[in-house]
């Protein structure tokens, strides 16, 4: 049976399915740029936003439990925020590159045909905020599991 949405409340887990989340509009983000900026920024990019899915998905599956499996789902959890933060700063990088060039990130047909000028920067404008949200939502989560520890450990 499902709960009413209006009833809904966020998963203590969350912060795993906002880190996916994340990862899979980095990647189409990043598949935006020309080969030539691609092949320097798209993979340490690309493995920052892994970084955030592994850390949170190890941090889930660590019961906190006891004082080492605490410390554990902490560091996890850190690390996570540690790449989140990370890789806010590589995605800015990126959209200043790709805002250099908008038309050159979107085409709209299958024989290459360029979006406008100002329909490029909307659509390109629009991914670079859709992420950002998604970021700053990761980050609160996260905050909010680092804050349950500590209440934990002090327990």
């Amino acid at each position: 049976m499902s709960v009413l949405k209006a009833k809904r409340t966020t998963s203590k887990a969350e912060f795993v399915n906002k880190a996916n989340s994340i990862y899979i509009e980095t990647l189409g983000f990043l598949t935006r740029m020309s080969a030539r900026y691609a092949r320097l920024l798209a993979e340490p990019t690309a493995k920052l936003a892994g970084e955030v899915i592994d850390h949170a998905e190890k941090a889930n599956s660590i019961f906190p439990k006891g004082e080492v499996n605490i410390r554990l789902r902490r560091e996890h959890l850190l690390e996570a925020r540690a790449s989140l933060m990370a890789l806010d700063v590589r995605l800015t990088h990126c959209y200043l590159i790709l805002s250099q060039n908008p038309q050159g990130a979107f085409t709209t047909d299958s024989k290459g045909k360029n979006l406008p000028p100002a329909e490029a920067t909307e659509k390109l404008d629009r991914m670079a905020q859709s992420l950002g949200e998604l970021i700053d939502e990761e980050n609160e989560l996260l905050r909010g599991q680092i804050k349950s520890i500590g209440q934990a450990e002090q327990a």
